[in-house]
């Protein structure tokens, strides 16, 4: 083989070794990425699941304090 036909077979290998190198990366940091979606979600869902309770547990207490107001005005 000539020294052409060697360096053109190297720099091939080698970008092709990149290329699939770069590839596998890439798979890597959008599994990584679609992972964080996941417990962001999680994370988001949790928050709103403590406010809806929070924000009910409010309309308990004034319901309550309605309905205390009621009895002692006389009102049914």
């Amino acid at each position: 083989m000539s020294f052409l036909s060697k360096v053109v077979f190297a720099s091939a290998c080698t970008l092709s070794i990149g290329i699939i190198g770069y590839v596998h990366y890439k798979q890597y940091l959008d599994r990584e990425q679609l992972h964080e979606g996941v417990l962001r979600d999680v994370e988001r869902r949790q928050k709103r699941k403590a406010e809806n309770l929070y924000s009910l547990q409010q309309q308990i207490d004034l319901t309550k304090e309605l309905k205390k107001q009621r009895t002692e005005d006389g009102i049914t």
